[in-house]
């Protein structure tokens, strides 16, 4: 397995002896509130003057418990370093929550102690909290700047909500993600964690080698999940009763491609994988929907991916769902098993 210490922070936050994340005391909201100014500081919108809105809305830690719970996660030694606001709709904290659904507003983690886990705590702990009180979405907006949250969110399963963006009267572009808390198919497809990178890589060789004949080199470029996560995303369909990981499938970042079959408008993704247990569940095409889900976010107008020959399985698959093929786009090369050529499949969206 590669070593932890070669992932980038934005990716993976790295572990760090923490409390449970819980709810603030009354004599720990002025400690909170100087965290959320501190926090939001030291962020990348941090060079914008607040307002006296805005101002007021980070001191009063108090009106917004009243309004919800203040989530937070205390050090080791009890030093507060992570805070969230989970609000209830209808309260003059919210700004996107109608009925059904709760808000969360004003994640923030103590500069120094960034990337070490806070805010997956604080996330992991909201959404639980939301789910006791019976909503069926919890919702939240960050700019667009702000790529480091927009990837916590996307860690737990967030999904951006196109429709309810708009600029504010700043001009500013936030993102709205959304979470479904009561999800009928059961199935979570979010990034990946640091700690599935070695389960990942072997569902990855298991799913492709209980179909196909592999060579070594091609083996260990499965198992290679790390390099990709680095590089690219990697996006795991997980098992929401379980927690078990069911699927994979591989995507480039936002303004870039994962091979070299993509082209300006296109988004190409690779090394779709489902783990032969879990086969007959939807999972592949759940995890190609995503796919094409990204591709509209992005504002690209056509998915492509390469597929062995043999690969009969993901052809039908690719075909039910309205891919067609780009036959002039087909790639030829020499492996360690002779001359292989892939197919080339396209969605218009």
């Amino acid at each position: 397995m590669t070593s932890t210490t070669a992932l980038p922070d934005t990716s993976f936050p790295a572990a760090l002896p923490l409390g449970a994340a819980r709810v603030a005391r009354p004599d720990e909201y002025r400690a909170v509130a100087d965290l959320v100014a501190r926090s939001f500081a030291a962020g990348p919108y941090g060079h914008i003057h607040a307002t006296p809105e805005r101002v007021a809305l980070e001191a009063d830690s108090a009106g917004r418990a009243a309004a919800g719970a203040l989530i937070v996660v205390p050090d080791a030694d009890g030093r507060l370093i992570g805070t969230a606001s989970l609000l209830r709709p209808g309260t003059p904290f919210t700004r996107l929550a109608v009925d059904g659904e709760a808000e969360l507003r004003l994640v923030g983690v103590d500069p120094d102690v960034r990337s070490t886990g806070v805010a997956d705590a604080l996330v992991a702990e909201s959404i639980a909290e939301a789910r006791r009180w019976g909503m069926q979405r919890l919702v939240l907006d960050t700019g667009s700047l702000n790529e480091r949250a927009q990837r916590l969110y996307l860690r737990h399963g967030f999904q951006r909500s196109l429709e309810r963006e708009v600029a504010d009267v700043a001009g500013i572009v936030s993102y709205i993600y959304e979470f479904d808390l009561q999800r009928a198919d059961g199935i979570l497809v979010r990034l990946i964690r640091l700690d599935e990178i070695e389960l990942v890589g072997e569902l990855t060789e298991t799913a492709y080698a209980s179909d196909y004949d592999l060579p070594d080199d091609y083996r260990a470029s499965l198992r290679e999940v790390a390099t990709r996560a680095r590089a690219h995303e990697v996006w795991v369909a997980e098992d929401i009763a379980t927690g078990a990981i069911l699927g994979t499938v591989a995507t480039p970042r936002p303004g870039g491609w994962i091979s070299e079959l993509g082209k300006t408008g296109e988004l190409d993704f690779r090394l779709l994988a489902v783990a032969p247990a879990a086969r007959g569940r939807g999972i592949g095409e759940l995890l190609t929907r995503h796919v094409l889900t990204l591709a509209r976010e992005r504002g690209l107008g056509r998915v492509v991916m390469n597929s062995g020959p043999e690969m009969l399985g993901a052809h039908r698959l690719y075909d039910r769902m309205g891919f067609t093929r780009l036959p002039d786009r087909y790639v030829t090369f020499t492996s360690s098993n002779g001359p292989v050529t892939l197919l080339t499949f396209a969605y218009d969206l």
